[in-house]
């Protein structure tokens, strides 16, 4: 076995069946002792028999289970099924399509786009303040490729539909990555999202889009990089960091996905901050399945809301 991965095979030995993923949810969840998830109450008891995982709370009367207030929640997926993709969305560097996936577990296509979807949304935005070096750039996912400039390229999408901007921000201590969805590249839009991300007296470095011209007066060091005339590193000034970024994201969309609907972008884009981050390959591949299971908690999002737009109750 290798120190930060397992196989297919020791991950059905260690997650054998819904019993067993059920109790390793259980114990991630709860480290503890169970709680109440609707009032958080200790007072619980514990059902058995034919209703083994059920819960009832003593404080408020209600029953609940470890999918209660989660992504797995009125989901009718065995567990071990959800943990399997879990692990699948953590080993795969470029992602997981939910045609392989249906096919690995046994279940219809559109119930792994859903249960994909639902992973990404516990994949959650990186919101952790940067400081430092940070460097920051930016693509278009989608829409005409001509009207870009080459660097902006990721070549993903032709044709008349829309683009989506995403910025993307790296602090170079630490290596954090931090990209997300805006809906505009205006002075405004992104210098607000400098503001509200990254701590005062950091040095940026970006490219030279004018919608960083003035960034200094803000309290920020600030040193750019000439893409239009090809200079792509100078000493400090250059953004290979957040780069690099684009090219894992540039790998899956051609390699894995093909398309990503604006809908859906920002979770797309989580998925793949979120493996470079918590779900980084230099961390055992059970703690990245670990950390997206915390992330699980809170989380729910419908069907109906994944396509049509409507919030989940």
């Amino acid at each position: 076995m290798c120190d930060v991965t397992i196989s297919v095979f020791e991950f059905m030995q260690l997650i054998p069946n819904k019993e067993a993923a059920r109790k390793y949810i259980e114990a991630r969840r709860w480290e503890d002792g169970v709680k109440c998830p609707h009032c958080g109450s200790e007072r619980i008891n514990v059902r058995h028999g034919k209703w083994e995982g059920y819960y009832v709370c003593r404080a408020c009367k209600e029953t609940f289970t470890v999918r209660t207030g989660t992504i797995f929640e009125r989901s009718h997926i065995d567990l071990n099924k959800w943990l399997y993709g879990i692990y699948k969305l953590m080993v795969a560097r470029k992602g997981v399509s939910s045609l392989q996936l249906s096919k690995e577990i046994g279940i219809t296509q559109k119930s792994t786009w859903f249960m994909l979807h639902r992973l990404r949304e516990a994949c959650g935005e990186y919101m952790e303040a940067f400081s430092g070096g940070v460097e920051i750039d930016e693509v278009y996912l989608g829409g005409k490729e001509k009207n870009k400039h080459e660097s902006k390229k990721l070549h993903a999408g032709r044709g008349p539909v829309g683009k989506t901007a995403v910025v993307g921000m790296r602090e170079r201590g630490t290596g954090a990555v931090a990209a997300f969805t805006v809906p505009d590249t205006t002075k405004e839009t992104l210098q607000g999202e400098i503001r509200d991300r990254v701590i005062e007296g950091s040095i940026i470095y970006s490219d030279e889009h004018k919608s960083y011209e003035g960034i200094e007066e803000l309290g920020y060091g600030h040193a750019t990089v000439n893409h239009s005339a090809k200079q792509f590193v100078d000493e400090m000034a250059h953004t290979n960091g957040i780069e690099s970024v684009w090219a894992v994201l540039k790998r899956g969309y051609h390699g894995i996905y093909h398309h990503m609907s604006q809908k859906h972008v920002g979770r797309y884009v989580n998925e793949f901050t979120f493996r470079l981050n918590d779900g980084n390959v230099e961390n055992h591949v059970v703690d990245r399945i670990d950390a997206l299971l915390h992330g699980s908690v809170g989380k729910r999002i419908t069907y109906e809301e994944l396509t049509h737009g409507k919030k989940a109750n």
